[in-house]
């Protein structure tokens, strides 16, 4: 995939993602499929070739999302899902962009330990923590 291809499937995938909280209501919550149901539905091995964008989102809608529990669902009451917003949703396009792996400072962007500190003052000021 190069840039001009990513430019396109990702609008799509902004559309496609808008589209399923948008219409998340006529989803079933939970899924009606028993374990291994995916074995039924994926092949043995490995495709030779990359398959292409429009099969694996198909693929996605017929194999995957039968499976899933629908958190953002107005009728799924167990859990309140966090950081699922659309804002979030575009940080998470942004940190994967960037790919820095957190496990040592050498490794980190030197912004971002400072940054988690700063926000978390940030919220502890929001609810007036006294820490």
């Amino acid at each position: 995939m190069d840039s001009t291809e990513f430019r396109k499937r990702g609008k799509e995938m902004v559309d496609y993602i808008a589209d399923y909280l948008e219409q998340i209501e006529s989803r079933q919550v939970f899924p009606d499929v028993q374990p291994g149901y995916l074995r039924q539905l994926i092949p043995d091995s490995a495709p030779e070739e990359g398959e292409p964008y429009e099969a694996i989102i198909n693929d996605v809608e017929r194999v995957i999302m039968p499976g899933v529990t629908h958190w953002h669902s107005p009728y799924f009451f167990a859990y309140f899902p966090t950081g699922s917003s659309y804002p979030a949703m575009l940080a998470d396009m942004l940190s994967g962009a960037i790919g820095c792996i957190g496990f040592s400072w050498v490794s980190f962007t030197k912004c971002s330990f400072p940054l988690i500190f700063l926000t978390v003052d940030h919220v502890l000021k929001c609810i007036r923590s006294p820490f």
